[in-house]
C-alpha cells in the first residue's frame, strides 16, 4: 500500500479508502483515479487475511471431511460443495483428516483461527456420528452424516426412496418375484434401503416374502456367496445392497450358466462408475447423489435452502444400462 501511495502521490490512508472503496471517504476523481492507476501498474493485492481478520469474516468455508477427499465417488462431495461455494463468492478449504480426532481438531481449530463463514462436516458413508465439540464455535452442516439429537442441521441421500426406486425398475420390467440381497453392516443403508423395496412391492400389489431377503458381506465375496440361494429361490430380479455386491453375484451367476437379463435381472446402488459402467453387460443401478449433498450443504450453509425439522434429503436417481433388459 505503501508503494501504491507513492506512486499515486496519495496517502496510505487514502489507498485504504480506494481499494475497499469505503462508504462516505471524500477522495477526489483525480486521486481516485491515480490511486487505481498505481494499482494496476504495481499489480497490487489486498492481503486478504489482514482483511478477514480486521472486518471479522472472510469468504472461505471450511469441509473437514474423514476420508471422501481419497475415495474417488465420494470425493464428488467436495466437487459439488466447491462449484456452489464458488457460484456464491465463497472459496473451499479442504481438510482430510483420516478419520483421526487429534488431526481433526488441529484443522477445524484452524479453520476458526481463520475466521470461515461456517464448516461443512462430512464422512465417506451415510451414518450417524458424534459431532465433535469444537463445531459449537461456529455454525455447521453435517454432510453424508447426522448427529442422534439432531442439534445440528444435515443433509444426507434419501435412502428408503433409492431402494423404492431400485425395485420400481424391476417391477416396470414385469418382474414380480424380485430378491434383495442387503448388507450385514448396521447403517441407515441397511434399514432404508430394505424398507424402500418393501415400499415399492406393496405399492405394485406384491406380497413380502421375507425368503428373499438375503444377507451377505458388503463386497464382492458378498455377492458372489450369495449366488447359489438366489438361482436355488427361483427370482427373476435381484435388488443388490450396492454395485460391489452386484460384481459378485455376476461371477456366482456367470459360473452356473445364468444370464443377465435373459434369465435373471440386476439393479445394483451407488453407480461406482468404475464398477457399473464396465460390467457386461453394464449394471443398471441407483446413484448416491454425492456432488448434490455437497452442494446442497453450501446453500443450507449459506441460509440459501432453509434447514427443516429433520434431515435435508437429496434424491438417489437410477442410472439404466442394460442388466434389466
Amino acid at each position: 500500500m505503501r508503494d501504491v501511495a507513492k506512486a499515486a502521490g496519495v496517502s496510505v490512508a487514502t489507498v485504504s479508502h480506494v481499494v475497499n472503496d469505503k462508504p462516505g471517504a471524500r477522495i477526489g476523481d483525480d486521486a481516485r483515479r491515480r490511486v487505481q492507476d498505481a494499482v494496476l501498474e504495481l499489480g497490487y493485492r489486498p492481503n486478504a487475511l489482514a482483511k478477514t481478520l480486521s472486518q471479522g469474516g472472510s469468504r472461505f468455508i471450511g469441509l473437514v471431511a474423514d476420508a471422501i477427499a481419497t475415495t474417488p465417488f465420494a470425493g464428488q462431495i467436495i466437487h459439488g460443495a466447491q462449484d456452489e461455494a464458488w457460484k456464491h463468492g465463497y472459496v473451499l478449504l479442504v481438510a482430510n483428516t483420516e478419520g483421526d480426532p487429534v488431526v481433526e481438531k488441529d484443522v477445524i481449530a484452524m479453520m476458526l483461527e481463520h475466521q470461515v463463514h461456517g464448516i461443512l462436516y462430512s464422512t465417506w458413508y451415510h451414518r450417524e456420528i458424534v459431532v465433535p465439540e469444537i463445531l459449537q464455535q461456529t455454525d455447521t452442516v453435517l454432510v453424508d452424516c447426522f448427529s442422534a439429537d439432531g442439534a445440528l442441521p444435515a443433509v444426507v441421500p434419501d435412502e428408503r426412496q433409492g431402494g423404492r426406486t431400485a425395485t420400481e425398475q424391476l417391477l416396470a420390467a414385469g418382474h414380480r418375484r424380485i430378491a434383495f440381497i442387503n448388507t450385514t453392516t448396521p447403517s441407515p443403508a441397511r434399514s432404508d434401503r430394505l424398507a424402500g423395496y418393501r415400499d415399492a412391492l406393496e405399492a405394485a400389489g406384491v406380497e413380502f416374502d421375507t425368503r428373499l431377503v438375503l444377507e451377505a458381506e458388503p463386497q464382492q465375496e458378498g455377492g458372489y456367496a450369495a449366488a447359489e440361494a438366489i438361482v436355488a429361490s427361483g427370482v427373476t430380479a435381484v435388488f443388490c445392497h450396492n454395485d460391489r455386491v452386484a460384481m459378485g453375484l455376476y461371477d456366482g451367476l456367470r459360473e452356473r450358466g445364468v444370464r443377465i437379463p435373459a434369465d435373471i435381472a440386476v439393479i445394483g446402488f451407488d453407480n461406482q462408475d468404475v464398477i457399473a459402467a464396465h460390467l457386461r453387460p453394464p449394471l443398471s443401478t441407483v446413484a448416491l447423489p454425492h456432488y448434490e449433498l455437497g452442494a446442497a450443504g453450501v446453500r443450507v450453509l449459506l441460509g440459501i435452502d432453509p434447514a427443516g425439522e429433520g434431515p435435508t434429503l437429496v434424491a438417489c436417481p437410477p442410472v439404466l444400462r442394460a442388466s434389466i433388459g
